[in-house]
């Protein structure tokens, strides 16, 4: 079964002395795994041992995490805090421009007060880090990410397994139009001979050559035969990915492959309905591969 990057999960857990641990994690997809955490004032030391938890789930995707601690009584109560050196770096400047530019006028405290950065509002550094709590809660809240992105992930399979069916369809057209294409094109080939040649004998063994060569060049049996192994090998992968599998680049190499067959099946198509199949596998490919960008 395959998995989505795309997930949600939300858990509380309530620790010994009364606290409440709240964790968020959200999940989208990303080449490989990456992960922010933010975790409570006092807290940091426990951030190397969430990140393991989270590669030891998810193996793709951009993760956020955030846990909040809030008391029994209710949230965090934030409280400001003065940066001091920003503020005295906008005197300086300020004073700085005042002169430069003959301009004149005072900066008081509340004026300092509104700018940027000056006053901002944190979260008390939070009681002592309970690690066996936060590991709880983390791994609650990463449970509901897995549920979330497997019942994505069957969606995706299910959109993939339509797309796979259209393309064994025209792969079937393929296989019907192929021989009588060959047919065409020696009988169209014998005619033009004999119109150049009139009166002309005409070495049947030299012809009978350049009609084997030329069915030898139009020939699409193999890259046929190779696209259906694609597509089992594909369907395989749906159904065998494992959890933790990068399942999204192993099945994105078998599209490559399905694409480079579907190609060559169009280059030597030299038949309108062969050459409209190809487009039609080739435009079937391109919408797995954008669904294939979610996939872990």
């Amino acid at each position: 079964m395959i998995r989505s990057m795309t997930g949600y999960g939300a858990a509380e857990h309530e620790l010994p002395d009364g606290r409440v641990l709240r964790t968020e994690v959200r999940t989208v997809n990303h080449r490989h795994l990456s992960t922010s955490v933010r975790l409570p004032r006092g807290w940091e030391g426990l951030e190397r041992s969430v990140r393991e938890r989270v590669r030891a789930v998810l193996s793709r995707g951009s993760v956020s995490l955030s846990v909040r601690c809030e008391s029994p009584g209710g949230g965090e109560e934030a409280v400001p805090v003065l940066d001091v050196e920003r503020a005295r770096r906008y005197v300086d400047l300020l004073y700085e421009a005042g002169l430069e530019l003959s301009l004149e006028g005072h900066l008081d405290i509340e004026a300092l007060a509104r700018l940027p950065g000056v006053l901002s509002m944190e979260a008390p550094p939070a009681a002592e880090p309970d690690e066996e709590g936060l590991r709880a809660c983390v791994e609650a809240a990463l449970r509901e990410v897995v549920v979330m992105r497997e019942a994505e992930g069957r969606r995706l399979e299910r959109e993939l397994r339509a797309s796979l069916g259209r393309i064994v369809a025209q792969v079937e057209e393929i296989e019907i139009a192929a021989p009588a294409r060959l047919l065409r094109e020696r009988d169209r080939l014998r005619e033009r001979v004999a119109v150049l040649s009139g009166d002309v004998e005409v070495d049947e063994d030299r012809l009978a050559r350049e009609i084997a060569y030329l069915a030898e060049r139009w020939d699409i049996a193999e890259e046929v035969v190779r696209l259906r192994s694609h597509v089992a090998l594909f369907e395989e992968g749906l159904g065998g990915a494992g959890v933790g599998g990068k399942a999204g680049k192993r099945l994105g190499f078998v599209v490559q492959e399905m694409h480079r067959e579907a190609n060559t099946v169009g280059s030597k198509a030299n038949d309108a309905a062969i050459s409209a199949s190809a487009i039609t596998i080739k435009e079937e490919l391109e919408r797995i591969r954008e669904q294939l960008e979610n996939v872990e």
